[in-house]
């Protein structure tokens, strides 16, 4: 084992640790990152007696991602409604809350002709980009995220994803220039990013989700035909600017995991090891030459439901599997819920801060 406990000061920063991993480089300890919904980043503030989350997020070593984001300043939008038109409801489930889509501008569309005359796309001028610098200053030691593109999670939310998913099929026309005009979007969003803060971006964070615990949610023709010429674009533009590519990604992607990496992504999360064929050994040695690997903390089992021990030991193994010689980030492999014990939250990050170093 090549760790050994911590005993004196990090001798790197946050966004030095990250860009060794980019870089093929062995970092000073394994980095760690955090992925929380509202409610539990509210419980572990006060649980550790943080104002803020980034001062919660010092407090646990936590090397964490300082996101750019332009401020919206379009067309004022109804109540509950994003830029696409689409409507939300907050839904409850007893700690918490998510949002979720119930309306569904472009359903009714039976033909693209009628989209083409009647919908608007937004425009990348809704949004005002001056104000980048100002988000990150004062985090000059930490990674930065800014632009990226998830187009067929938005497409769903347009078209219901019902029909969205037949639109591959019964009516590609339409499902290709939507695509196009997400992927366009995104791509002039994350150049008006790339060029207000030059050589400041650490990554893009260019992702899709489509595996599921068994396999792929769409066929590889399917993703290979719709979804690839936009994400090699969006990975080309990236490289140009000097910044890395964040792809996310969740469950059993193993089938397409190849073509990702041929397209040029860097890194790759989340690591949702209790699918099938996602095992960490075997990703690691196939794959841990060429990508940076994140998460690999389960959040179906261990950490909501797991003892201290088996927090401990998982943290262990993945610093053994997924962390030898480098090229890993600990991290929850989803969004901490708000059920999690706190405990079970400190436990990770305290064994990965004290038995991850090199």
């Amino acid at each position: 084992m090549p760790y050994r406990l911590s005993s004196s000061s990090d001798s790197m920063t946050p966004r030095e640790r990250w860009l060794a991993l980019f870089h093929h480089q062995q970092p000073d300890r394994v980095p760690m990152d955090y992925w929380g919904t509202p409610e539990i980043t509210r419980k572990l503030m006060g649980h550790l007696g943080c104002t803020t989350r980034h001062r919660m997020l010092r407090k646990l070593h936590v090397d964490f991602v300082v996101h750019a984001t332009p401020t919206y300043v379009g067309p004022k939008l109804q109540r509950n409604t994003d830029v696409f038109g689409i409507r939300y409801k907050t839904i409850y489930y007893g700690n918490g809350k998510y949002r979720e889509a119930i309306g569904h501008p472009l359903a009714r569309y039976q033909s693209l002709d009628e989209i083409v005359r009647d919908y608007t796309w937004p425009s990348p001028d809704w949004w005002d980009y001056q104000r980048l610098p100002a988000q990150i200053q004062g985090f000059e030691d930490y990674p930065i995220r800014g632009g990226g593109s998830e187009p067929f999670l938005t497409y769903k939310e347009l078209r219901g994803q019902e029909q969205a998913l037949l639109d591959l099929i019964t009516q590609p026309e339409i499902a290709h220039y939507c695509l196009d005009k997400l992927f366009d979007l995104a791509y002039k969003n994350t150049l008006r990013i790339l060029e207000t803060l030059p050589g400041q971006v650490t990554m893009t964070y260019i992702a899709e989700d489509l595996g599921c615990q068994r396999g792929l949610m769409l066929s590889p023709t399917h993703i290979r035909t719709y979804l690839f010429p936009g994400m090699q674009r969006m990975i080309a533009l990236t490289h140009q600017a000097g910044a890395y590519v964040f792809h996310h990604d969740d469950g059993n992607i193993i089938r397409i995991l190849p073509d990702l990496i041929n397209l040029g992504i860097d890194l790759l999360n989340p690591i949702q090891w209790r699918a099938d064929g996602m095992d960490r050994a075997m990703l690691k040695r196939q794959y841990g030459g060429q990508l940076v690997l994140h998460g690999g903390m389960d959040n179906q089992y261990t950490l909501p439901f797991g003892s201290l021990a088996e927090v401990r030991q998982e943290v262990l193994d993945n610093l053994h599997l997924l962390g030898e010689s480098g090229g890993y980030i600990l991290a929850p492999c989803h969004n901490l819920q708000s059920i999690t014990p706190i405990e079970n939250i400190l436990a990770m990050y305290e064994t990965g801060y004290k038995e991850g170093c090199y």
